[in-house]
């Protein structure tokens, strides 16, 4: 897999991730689940945002499970998605603006015709610590994210893992 973020972007714990996700049955259900549906047009309306996703990220892809704001295909090579960041920590990943983030200067997603400027993503942590996607936010214009937008984001992803944890 190609990366084009110039840092890397597999977990030290990737094959417990992966085992974990896989497990959870996520990645062989249909797209737009109803409330991930319903959590990504809540986000997209809460930041005013055109874009909002819940993602997972698996070993080389990440598959979007419900979107709002964009079409396409529901997998996105792992080596492009700024998710694939996103699951490498455990607070919100923020890039106000992206064009001036040195590890997106390479990303298509930054400087090809998509133009992504703002990206923010809280992780989606199961119980037991695995970060297997996110929550993510997305505009095409540069933006503000303060911490008590970062806590908003994060109750968000809590409440997709509640979701998927109470099954």
């Amino acid at each position: 897999m190609d990366n084009t973020f110039g840092i890397p972007i597999i977990p030290d714990n990737e094959d417990e991730r992966l085992a974990k996700l896989r497990s959870l049955h996520i990645l062989d259900t249909y797209e737009e689940n109803g409330t991930f549906k319903h959590i990504a047009a809540i986000a997209s309306r809460m930041f005013n945002v055109p874009i909002a996703l819940v993602n997972f990220v698996d070993k080389d892809y990440v598959v979007t499970k419900a979107r709002v704001g964009v079409e396409g295909s529901t997998e996105v090579s792992r080596a492009i998605s700024l998710c694939s960041l996103a699951v490498l920590r455990s607070d919100v990943t923020v890039f106000e603006n992206a064009r001036e983030e040195p590890c997106l200067l390479a990303n298509p997603m930054v400087i090809g015709d998509f133009g992504l400027q703002f990206y923010a993503a809280a992780p989606l942590t199961t119980s037991d610590g695995y970060n297997i996607g996110a929550v993510c936010i997305v505009d095409k214009v540069p933006r503000e994210f303060s911490g008590s937008d970062q806590k908003m984001l994060q109750t968000l992803a809590a409440a997709v893992m509640d979701d998927i944890e109470k099954a």
